[in-house]
């Protein structure tokens, strides 16, 4: 069997125009493949081939490819089953024929309520200096009890979270709170709106009554709706899974296991309802085995993120270096090779699956530059170069065998 045309397609998170890193900054990175989305685009509306179109040229005429979307957002009505969702859905299900139409064939997506993903802190200095994303459930629970003072929420804790938050928003000043409330709030990259303390309350209330598994319910229902217009348009869809991987300010997770995505698969059997494998969101759960999770469940892996999280006390976490970290990347590197060979010597045509390096640390010229938090140049392309340096060496490993 010959695998020397098989590796993982290189990608790199644009974010278009008002981006600080340019298409040029990129193919110098070594990445092939662009993923991006419309975002100038309201969340809901129907992707036009025109729009496609004009954003795929743009990537095409620098020399790159336009691999995968991420995302087209999922409205809240969707989430909910409330208001126009049915419209929405159907908006959805253009938006992937359209792709389709363009030769665009991998979507990344996700399902959770409100937030997309959420961090405490936005510049945590790590020990070489560099600084990283980093979630602290104290902080957390602090903005949760003391600053946005959500109803009930001290049940969901236990007492020594809630003195320990206690202490902690004690010695906040207006600064720090004012700065923890935007880090939490700011609608980060992939999530189309920030919101006050009073908007967040509003929509937190529009999911009372809606469980877990009421919401798992609607996301195979939509998956149920769109997977047909994928499967005709040649389109692979990708759930993106919970960031973080539980649940936040009451509102249910449903996509934070092995077992939850395991689930999501078996809701449509079809290679088009498949899985972003993101280490870094599954891998910040100590029960969830991600070298086995690839092996369990690389069948329908459609994208990957690569990143790597260091596990602390509790459901706190920081981002590691890309092969440092509370996970085995070597061994999810592995897996996923595996999978490769696996998936070619079945015959399928997508062993070239796309991957990009998620996330990275803020360091050297980019300490003094914009960017979006967790999307800094140097540290993915450090990340980039780590990890094309790790699949080259276990790839030749296994070839050689």
């Amino acid at each position: 069997m010959d695998n020397s045309m098989i590796k993982l397609e290189e990608t790199w998170r644009w974010y278009g125009d008002n981006d600080s890193i340019t298409l040029q900054d990129i193919i110098q990175a070594g990445a092939t493949g662009i993923v991006t989305a419309l975002h100038h685009l309201p969340t809901g509306e129907a992707w036009s081939v025109n729009e496609i179109t004009k954003r795929k040229q743009q990537i095409e005429n620098s020399g790159l490819r336009w691999s995968v979307v991420e995302s087209i957002p999922v409205h809240e009505d969707i989430k909910r089953q409330t208001g126009n969702y049915k419209t929405y859905i159907e908006n959805y299900k253009t938006s992937i024929k359209n792709l389709g139409s363009c030769g665009i064939n991998t979507v990344c997506y996700n399902f959770m309520p409100v937030l997309d993903w959420s961090r405490t802190d936005l510049d945590y200095i790590v020990k070489d200096q560099s600084t990283a994303l980093r979630f602290d459930e104290i902080a957390y629970a602090a903005f949760d009890l003391f600053i946005l003072q959500r109803q009930n929420a001290e049940s969901e804790y236990s007492d020594e979270i809630i003195q320990k938050a206690e202490s902690y928003y004690k010695n906040l000043d207006d600064q720090k709170t004012d700065d923890l409330e935007k880090t939490i709030l700011a609608g980060l990259p992939g999530s189309e709106e920030g919101y006050t303390l009073d908007e967040f309350k509003e929509i937190l209330g529009s999911y009372n009554g809606i469980s877990a598994r009421s919401l798992q319910n609607h996301l195979f229902h939509f998956i149920s709706e769109i997977l047909p217009a994928a499967e005709e348009s040649g389109v692979r869809m990708a759930i993106h899974p919970d960031d973080p991987p539980f649940p936040l300010f009451g509102l249910p997770r449903v996509v934070s296991t092995e077992q939850g995505a395991k689930e999501l698969i078996e809701s449509y059997d079809s290679e088009f309802n498949g899985l972003t494998f993101c280490t870094g969101s599954y891998g910040a759960r100590s029960d969830n085995d991600l070298p086995g999770m690839v092996q369990r469940l690389g069948h329908r892996i459609n994208f990957i993120h690569l990143r790597s999280v260091e596990r602390e006390n509790g459901r706190s976490f920081h981002e590691a270096n890309h092969l440092e970290g509370s996970m085995d990347m070597a061994a999810v590197m592995r897996a996923l090779i595996n999978e490769q060979f696996r998936r070619k010597k079945e015959g399928r045509t997508d062993t070239n699956i796309p991957m990009r390096p998620d996330h990275g640390h803020r360091m050297l010229d980019d300490m003094k530059k914009e960017s979006a938090p967790g999307y800094s140049c140097i540290g993915r392309l450090r990340g980039l170069a780590e990890l094309r340096g790790l699949e080259l060496g276990i790839r030749h490993t296994l070839e050689n065998q």
